[in-house]
């Protein structure tokens, strides 16, 4: 299992974000997203940030925040 790490800080889902998480995504298995403060401090945020990363992703992707980590995962097969 290869693990990416990538950093969300003030700018938020940028376009430009997402695209470097796809690109993690050609080399790992799993992406871990640190949350930095100036990003958000508050757990509803960061479920709002987390939703919106998958909906900006699309189906083949799944999440976790464990703190303030989002685990990424992205699945092998079509989700139906």
């Amino acid at each position: 299992m290869t693990l990416g790490n990538l950093q969300l800080g003030k700018n938020k889902l940028t376009d430009n974000f997402i695209e470097t998480l796809k690109n993690h995504f050609k080399k790992h298995e799993h992406v871990k997203i640190s949350v930095l403060k100036t990003c958000c401090r508050d757990k509803e945020e960061l479920r709002k940030i987390c939703k919106e990363l998958l909906d900006k992703l699309g189906n083949n992707y799944t999440a976790k925040t464990i703190g303030y980590t989002i685990a990424v995962k992205k699945w092998r097969k079509p989700v139906r």
